[in-house]
């Protein structure tokens, strides 16, 4: 082979060699894209924060974390008198020591509630005053131990059902309680942690009907002095909803009330909506398809795009859950079936859909 050949080759391959450079997600991150327009998150779990490629993944990536199920009440207070706190100490200690911003999830829900915290010594249901008295303790212990490197809490989780023209779920908190359990555990938290932003967190905001009901809600407690600062908007999302004008619609009304609005759990899964598909389909094979991949690109686009427009509202947007490699979709609703739904592929590159986010 002479010289000429020789140093067309090595162009070549070192043109090629920049191009895979050049589409690496550390030269510049989704926070880097991001730092005009609001904060981008990631749901983690405590093995992340050893050193490897998710923790890098993430330093590269994002600047705010959420404690994907470390910080809920069962995992961090599974017995009346003892704290697991080792996993989310974990988590914030790495958040702090890297300079990211770091959300609470969650202070009060009705699912990974321990068994304890509804029954006495005797497995009899508890009071009214027993349950708030039980609440606060809760409350207190965990704010006031991430007080300072925890900026926001999902407060109340999850409150209000699906279907029918009731408000409130019917779950243990309201059975024992009533209604105003909301109210009274977002004074805890104020009480607890005055400098946090106290947030009410749900699913399908983007249903009319499922919409209204949690405006009345948050409504209401804004008319009732309590102090709530803002509004999740899950997105746990699939290839074929919400449309552009259904989020639009959930962003401008939550934000009407003056209540700063995020987007707390963003996914995109392959297959129709999570909470509505039950049972395997015979078409639901783990293959992440070319179609797929575009149909997931145009959608992260539509939605980024509504995100940036509302930018004056919207104070965070928060992935749930890091790469392909590992989604809680990946077990819900359908156990083993796998699940595409994050901008990182199974080996921590980026996807069609992350090129696309960042392309504005």
């Amino acid at each position: 082979m002479n010289m000429k050949k020789i140093a067309l080759t090595f162009i070549f391959y070192w043109v090629c060699l920049c191009s895979v450079f050049s589409q690496t997600p550390n030269a510049k991150g989704l926070k880097d894209y991001y730092k005009d327009y609001f904060p981008i998150g990631v749901a983690v779990a405590p093995r992340m924060m050893e050193a490897g490629a998710e923790a890098d993944l993430i330093l590269a990536q994002f600047n705010s974390m959420t404690a994907e199920n470390a910080m809920k009440m069962g995992p961090i207070h599974p017995e009346e008198n003892r704290y697991n706190w080792e996993p989310a100490d974990k988590i914030a200690e790495f958040a702090v020591k890297n300079g990211l911003k770091l959300r609470g999830h969650t202070l009060c829900w009705h699912t990974q509630t321990p068994n304890w915290l509804f029954v006495d010594s005797e497995g009899k249901q508890v009071s009214r005053d027993v349950l708030l008295a039980r609440m606060k303790k809760h409350i207190f212990e965990v704010v006031n131990r991430y007080k300072g490197a925890i900026y926001a809490w999902d407060v109340v989780n999850e409150a209000v059902p699906d279907g029918g023209t009731e408000i409130y779920r019917k779950t243990k908190f309201y059975e024992i309680i009533g209604e105003d359990y909301i109210e009274l555990v977002f004074r805890y938290a104020h009480e607890a942690d005055p400098n946090a932003q106290l947030f009410y967190n749900d699913y399908n905001t983007e249903n009319k009907e499922k919409r209204e009901k949690i405006y009345q809600l948050v409504k209401g407690l804004k008319e009732k002095g309590v102090p709530i600062h803002g509004v999740g908007l899950q997105g746990h999302w699939s290839l074929y909803e919400p449309t552009a004008q259904e989020l639009e619609e959930s962003i401008t009304k939550f934000a009407s009330l003056g209540l700063k609005v995020q987007i707390t759990e963003l996914d995109v899964s392959v297959y129709s909506k999570e909470h509505e598909s039950r049972e395997r389909k015979g078409n639901d094979k783990a293959e992440f398809t070319p179609a797929m991949n575009d149909k997931q690109a145009a959608h992260y686009k539509m939605l980024f795009e509504i995100f940036r427009k509302h930018k004056d509202k919207i104070s965070g947007v928060t992935f749930w859950n890091l790469s392909d490699k590992s989604s809680w979709l990946d077990n819900f609703p359908v156990r083993g079936r796998k699940d595409f739904p994050l901008l990182f592929d199974q080996n921590y590159q980026p996807k069609k859909a992350f090129w696309e986010v960042v392309k504005f």
